[in-house]
């Protein structure tokens, strides 16, 4: 067999930040985060609230007081929220894990955690308190290696087939390939085809926190004189 590698022609590469919601009260839901990237973290507050936590589960069962937004006047109903925080001057506190590489944004009630480590995974706990009630709504957050870059390489072999391979960094890679713009066979990193394909061949691979693509142009098996090796 012999090894070759194809005439690259474009790579692309996607990551982005990541929003995640909490849902209605008492709700649980899942939410991914690109390691080393920023994950956002956007809460629910009525006006009439008087105070906002925001935990995270530890592995011995107890919380870790993530965030904290208190307001002093108990009783004050102000339907604008951004209008709310000016007026009642609340007062935030973060935990010393990301107090500083995080940020909090009162007009949307955002919590900004930049840098994402693997340690920011887990289940958070967002708990509000109102003037009679108190209610909760849960988050799993996953942090993920996004993608990094791809690489395709090439190998005919003496029996007539010519193998695609594929390969990049990350964590939970998904494949898939299209030949000339026709989609292939999808789910591994690597592909046979007929010695005498030609055309352009992309691997695409992605993650929940981003994707990359790399396109090589293929030439037949026969074109290439790299001596073969068995």
């Amino acid at each position: 067999m012999m090894l070759i590698f194809g005439l690259m022609l474009l790579q692309t590469a996607a990551c982005l930040d990541q929003l995640c919601t909490f849902d209605e009260p008492y709700s649980f839901k899942q939410c991914y985060a690109a390691l080393g990237h920023k994950l956002s973290l956007q809460m629910k507050l009525n006006p009439r609230y008087s105070y906002l936590k925001l935990y995270k589960m530890l592995n011995n069962d107890s919380r870790l007081e993530v965030c904290s937004i208190k307001k002093y006047n108990y009783y004050e109903s102000i339907r604008n929220r951004s209008e709310f925080f000016k007026n009642v001057s609340p007062i935030i506190n973060t935990h010393e894990s990301i107090r500083n590489r995080s940020e909090f944004f009162f007009d949307n009630i955002t919590l900004i955690i930049n840098n994402v480590t693997r340690a920011d995974s887990g289940k958070y706990t967002s708990f509000v308190n109102e003037i009679d009630m108190a209610m909760e709504s849960d988050l799993q957050v996953i942090v993920e290696a996004p993608i990094g870059s791809v690489e395709v390489s090439i190998i005919c072999s003496s029996s007539g087939v010519m193998r695609v391979f594929c390969s990049s960094e990350g964590d939970h890679l998904l494949y898939s390939w299209t030949l000339n713009g026709d989609p292939l066979m999808d789910g591994n990193s690597s592909i046979d085809l007929d010695e005498g394909t030609d055309g352009d061949i992309s691997c695409s691979v992605k993650n929940h926190v981003s994707h990359a693509q790399k396109t090589i142009r293929l030439k037949p098996c026969s074109d290439c004189n790299t001596g073969s090796v068995h």
